[in-house]
């Protein structure tokens, strides 16, 4: 099979994007990518990244290859191709326009806490990491190109109600709901990229959704700074997210 459904999921880090990944995964009928532009991302940028060398080795490092790939046959010939794609990465020639045939969606976390996780993992972090930017471009274009506003789901409300949530966002997206999708096998799956090592302990030891956040634990000075600087473009996107039952 050549022709299929493809989702373009735009996360930020560290937003549950690799539990959505994996929930998607999970799926009979699905296949997934796993950040397909990290290595050109890294490759054009030079951003000091864990495992920097390894990564670009793995992968397609360039723009218009990966963007064609994305768009054309899905390697695993299932009906739905869930691409998990972080937003902050797309800082070359590739844009919204340059994917066509995919259906949008978009994934948000509350900064404060996409910030906060960065620091238990004490990885140097900018407001451009977290992606809201990228995220608010090409929602807005998305929403131009289709007359609507494009589905939009928000981490915490995921993990307050996993098969609501994702009940919403199936219907949102115009596939099937699949209880499958709230459980998966531990341990890091053939899909994922060669960070998973680094980046998804915590998904690696998960079977399934999380419990819903805790308050987020006091940030410095500095880290506060990051999230305040991207919380404009998060409550842009939130005023469009899937309601919460």
């Amino acid at each position: 099979m050549t022709d299929c459904i493809r989702i373009a999921m735009w996360s930020g880090p560290r937003n549950l994007s690799t539990a959505m990944m994996r929930s998607f995964g999970s799926r009979a009928d699905t296949h997934v990518a796993d950040e397909p532009f990290y290595g050109a991302y890294l490759r054009q940028t030079g951003d000091p990244q864990p495992m920097m060398d390894r990564v670009m080795a793995s992968m397609d490092c360039d723009w218009h290859g990966v963007a064609r790939a994305m768009s054309g046959p899905n390697p695993a010939g299932t009906p739905i191709w869930y691409q998990k794609h972080m937003a902050h990465h797309m800082v070359g020639p590739i844009a919204h326009h340059d994917l066509p045939g995919l259906r949008h969606a978009f994934l948000i976390r509350d900064p404060a806490r996409v910030v906060a996780s960065y620091a238990a993992k004490r990885v140097m972090v900018r407001p451009d990491h977290l992606g809201t930017d990228r995220q608010v471009e090409f929602f807005d274009r998305e929403a131009d190109r289709i007359g609507q506003a494009p589905p939009v789901i928000d981490s915490a409300d995921i993990l307050h109600d996993p098969p609501g949530m994702l009940r919403k966002l199936c219907a949102a997206l115009g596939i099937a709901w699949d209880p499958a999708m709230l459980r998966w096998e531990p341990g890091i799956h053939a899909t994922d990229g060669v960070w998973a090592s680094h980046w998804y302990d915590a998904v690696v030891s998960s079977t399934g959704f999380g419990s819903p956040d805790k308050p987020p634990p006091e940030l410095t000075a500095e880290e506060r700074a990051v999230a305040d600087a991207c919380r404009a473009g998060y409550d842009y996107l939130a005023q469009y997210k899937i309601a919460a039952s």
